[in-house]
C-alpha cells in the first residue's frame, strides 16, 4: 500500500502509493504480475438534501447543464487549475501536496454527463505530477469513482440526491506490508476512505445548493 523512498539514506515507507488508472475496455485496472498483492478499498455514500421551491423557474437540471453548475459539481474553487478537454470531459489539477522534499499535484480527468433526469460525474483517469519519486507511484494504483445525482421536483418533497461510489486498488509491494495479510491493509484503508466520503459528500451537496441559489438570483437580476 505504501511506496518506498529515502531521505538522507533513511527508508520512507510512508509515501502513499497512488497511481494512474490503466484502461482495458473502459475498465480501470492495474496491469501487474501474477504474484502482485493487491488491496481493494471501497467507500460509498448516498445523501439527500431538500431543494428550495423556486416556483418552477430554472429547474435544477438547467443549472447542472450550465457551465456554472458543472464548475460547482467539480468544486473548481478548490482547484489549482481547471481545463475543458472535450465531450463533457474536464481536467482538474488539485493544489500540490508536499511531503518533506517531495511534492506532487493530483490530476484528475472527469466526465460530466447531465440529462433532464440525472447527472453523472465519472473519474476517467488519475495521476500524480511532480517529483520523480511521487510520479513513480503512478504504477501501483488504480481508481474508479462515480457520483450519480438525481432529483425529485414533481411533488411536495423537493430533493437532490447524490450517490457516490469510490474504489481503489493498491499494490502492496514494500515491507513490512508485504508480510501482512491483505486484510490488514484493507481494514483500516476502508475505514479511512469511508470517513473521507462521509465528510465530503454532504459538503458537496451543501455547496451545490448554495451555488444553485446564487445562480437563480443572478438569473432573476439579469431579467430585471
Amino acid at each position: 500500500m505504501m511506496a518506498s523512498s529515502s531521505v538522507g539514506g533513511q527508508s520512507c515507507s510512508w509515501l502513499p502509493s497512488f497511481a494512474s488508472p490503466k484502461f482495458t475496455g473502459g475498465t480501470r485496472k492495474i496491469i501487474l504480475g501474477s504474484n502482485a498483492k493487491i488491496a481493494n478499498l471501497s467507500a460509498s455514500r448516498k445523501e439527500r438534501i431538500k431543494l428550495p421551491d423556486y416556483d418552477g423557474s430554472y429547474h435544477i437540471s438547467d443549472f447542472l447543464r450550465h457551465p456554472s453548475g458543472v464548475e460547482s459539481m467539480l468544486n473548481t474553487s478548490a482547484l489549482h487549475s481547471f481545463q475543458f478537454l472535450h465531450d463533457n470531459t474536464y481536467r482538474c489539477t488539485l493544489p500540490k501536496v508536499q511531503l518533506f522534499n517531495f511534492e506532487a499535484a493530483p490530476v484528475l480527468d472527469l466526465r460530466v454527463t447531465p440529462t433532464n433526469q440525472d447527472c453523472i460525474v465519472e473519474l476517467l483517469s488519475c495521476k500524480f505530477e511532480g517529483s520523480d519519486i511521487m510520479e513513480r507511484q503512478n504504477d501501483h494504483f488504480s481508481a474508479s469513482m462515480s457520483n450519480h445525482m438525481t432529483w425529485n421536483t414533481n411533488d411536495s418533497e423537493l430533493f437532490l440526491e447524490a450517490n457516490v461510489k469510490l474504489n481503489l486498488s493498491l499494490e502492496i509491494y514494500t515491507r513490512p506490508f508485504t508480510l501482512l495479510p491483505t486484510s490488514a491493509v484493507e481494514g483500516p484503508g476502508n475505514i479511512m476512505m469511508q470517513a473521507l466520503v462521509d465528510r465530503l459528500v454532504p459538503l458537496l451537496l451543501q455547496q451545490l445548493l448554495q451555488d444553485y441559489d446564487e445562480w437563480i438570483h443572478q438569473k432573476a437580476e439579469d431579467l430585471s
